[in-house]
């Protein structure tokens, strides 16, 4: 189960139709040209355009398991089992980023230091694991840590920029995930290419994740797979392409070493007028294919998601249809949120040959003289799963002893569905500016072996950014 705010999720799928439209999404084709401005021409200067600024998040997740479901955790060599666990953290950021040297190729340099404090510390509470609330060997919490989040050197010549060090990337195959204190992060190199206004490159190669939870460098693993297995090195390129003023398209593909080949293509289109009636649609597709050594065994994986937001002014209706083709979950990197699919909720929605089916409702209160409030409901049902037909031991296996299936292959027509709530509120001025308030409530029902279990989430997280210089 993925553990993310379903609020953000749901209002991610009625984005589009956020960005509000005064006339018609023009349908014009858009000419590739040279950009007309260079960002490195502009350069203001290392020490001229630095900044140092912070952000503090308070995050609260209460959880509780139903239909029997309990967290199984150890306090101090004591195995011990609950049915609700609570996390309460404050995680701040302290981020300073120069400016870019000036001349034809400038440098600049980004630091961020993170720093968490376990506000509830109480191990029958957060039950006693490194998920959500850092614990020692005795499972018991870390009151206060800090670590190096970013970390790096950046070279630019005109609209291209190297990035050296650990960063924040954000793509289909690689992306950081912010839905915790802390938000993870990559080591490695990557290079953003803006030379035309309507095409963009982005490549890196990365070869450790910084946790959200653990103060180290980890190697890369697998979501939903074998734990056990590492990857040294994630390999990507990308373009995305806007051929028209409606239409934005995006390729992109990956390599996570000796695990799998993973492409992906999506676009998405608008058309309208949100004053009267705009239509978004939204294509996403990954392919999924095991490569070099196939530490998860064969993989064959074609998943996708196409979804429909209709709004009008304050109202937008979303329509989600996802559907997973393969014998095996749709998988990707831990600790990163690199799945652009319209039904990745509370739960992924990515169980083998499983297809679900998503309406969402979200409300914008600005245009009832409350800007910066929002509401959303939504329902997602998913059903189909099957992975009898799975052949290797990563997502499953028989067991040796009582050979009796395991994971994904006890997956036989299993179903599931989910709902959730929330609020959200982006102060929109004075000295707590774009500070933003986020509850949801969300609740997960499961067949009995369908492997998100039945749950009960209420998550409350205010994030405060501030300026220091």
């Amino acid at each position: 189960m993925r553990k993310v705010s379903t609020a953000a999720v749901a209002f991610s799928i009625a984005s589009l139709s956020a960005m509000a439209q005064a006339e018609p999404v023009s349908q014009a084709f858009v000419p590739t040209q040279l950009s007309s401005k260079s960002a490195q021409g502009e350069a203001a200067g290392f020490i001229e355009d630095s900044h140092l600024t912070g952000t503090t998040r308070n995050w609260y997740a209460n959880e509780l398991l139903r239909r029997g479901g309990t967290f199984g955790y150890n306090d101090d060599g004591v195995e011990k089992s609950t049915s609700r666990r609570i996390n309460w953290q404050q995680g701040t950021i302290i981020n300073y980023t120069s400016g870019f040297t000036q001349g034809v190729v400038g440098f600049s340099t980004e630091l961020a230091l993170y720093n968490a404090i376990a506000l509830d510390r109480d191990t029958d509470d957060f039950a006693g694991k490194s998920n959500r609330t850092l614990a020692d060997s005795d499972g018991d919490a870390v009151g206060q840590w800090s670590k190096m989040g970013l970390g790096n050197v950046k070279a630019r010549v005109s609209n291209t920029t190297l990035t050296m060090g650990r960063q924040s990337v954000n793509t289909p195959v690689i992306a950081f995930i912010g839905n915790r204190a802390l938000p993870s992060s990559f080591q490695g190199v990557a290079v953003q290419s803006d030379e035309l206004n309507n095409l963009s490159f982005q490549g890196g190669s990365f070869d450790r994740v910084s946790p959200r939870m653990e103060q180290s460098l980890d190697k890369f693993r697998s979501e939903y797979g074998d734990r056990s297995q590492t990857a040294d090195r994630l390999d990507m390129f990308g373009a995305d392409y806007k051929p028209f003023e409606s239409l934005t398209t995006s390729f992109y593909a990956s390599n996570l070493e000796d695990f799998w080949h993973q492409y992906y293509f999506a676009f998405t289109h608008e058309m309208g007028d949100t004053d009267v009636v705009g239509l978004s649609t939204n294509l996403n597709y990954y392919k999924t294919k095991d490569s070099g050594q196939r530490k998860l065994g064969p993989i064959d994986n074609d998943t996708y998601s196409l979804s429909f937001t209709g709004t009008h002014k304050a109202h937008s209706l979303s329509v989600a249809y996802q559907e997973v083709a393969g014998n095996e979950y749709f998988d990707y990197a831990h600790d990163t949120n690199a799945i652009f699919l319209a039904n990745s909720l509370l739960s992924d929605f990515n169980g083998p040959n499983e297809k679900s089916l998503q309406v969402a409702y979200v409300l914008n209160m600005a245009e009832y003289g409350v800007p910066g409030l929002k509401f959303n409901i939504y329902q997602a049902r998913g059903w189909g799963i099957d992975g009898t037909h799975y052949k290797g031991g990563a997502y499953g296996g028989i067991d040796e002893v009582t050979g009796a299936a395991t994971g994904v292959r006890t997956m036989d027509g299993e179903t599931h569905y989910e709902y959730g709530i929330g609020t959200s509120y982006a102060v929109q001025s004075g000295p707590l500016k774009a500070t933003a308030i986020r509850a949801t409530y969300t609740t997960h029902r499961a067949s009995e072996n369908q492997a998100d279990g039945s749950i009960n989430e209420f998550r409350l997280v205010t994030t405060i950014p501030f300026n220091i210089l």
